[in-house]
């Protein structure tokens, strides 16, 4: 059986799919990309602090499915620009602690939705 997770805290879905789905005590979560849940505007100031608002919002998902960061598992981060690592990874990894960390693919992208510069999508676990 598959569990809907949805929350008003992260960017409400725009096509046929969802925020995440919880199968079993797997959590499959959508890619966020950094848009404001509070007035659906793009946060895209600079690399960091859209970064921090995709992390934000998946923190919200996470949370949506009573779990946390330290439940996440496996991670894939899809940015426009792979000079922009260093940034990414740095906000990125405030949100985790290097001992545990999840495992991760960082690749650099053609285009992401809404020309935004990250991506990122998680699997976590209870």
């Amino acid at each position: 059986m598959k569990k809907i997770i949805f929350t008003e805290k992260a960017p409400a879905p725009i096509g046929p799919y969802n925020q995440a789905v919880l199968v079993g005590n797997t959590l499959y979560t959508s890619g966020q990309i950094a848009i404001n849940p509070e007035n659906g505007e793009l946060v895209l100031d600079n690399i960091e602090v859209e970064t921090k608002q995709v992390m934000e919002n998946m923190k919200a998902v996470l949370e949506a499915a009573d779990m946390t960061f330290e439940n996440v598992f496996k991670t894939s981060i899809f940015i426009s620009d792979m000079n922009d690592f260093a940034k990414i990874n740095g906000v990125y990894g405030s949100y985790f602690d290097e001992k545990t960390a999840p495992a991760r693919e960082t690749v650099q992208v053609a285009c992401l939705p809404k020309n935004v510069n990250v991506e990122i999508s998680m699997i976590a676990a209870k």
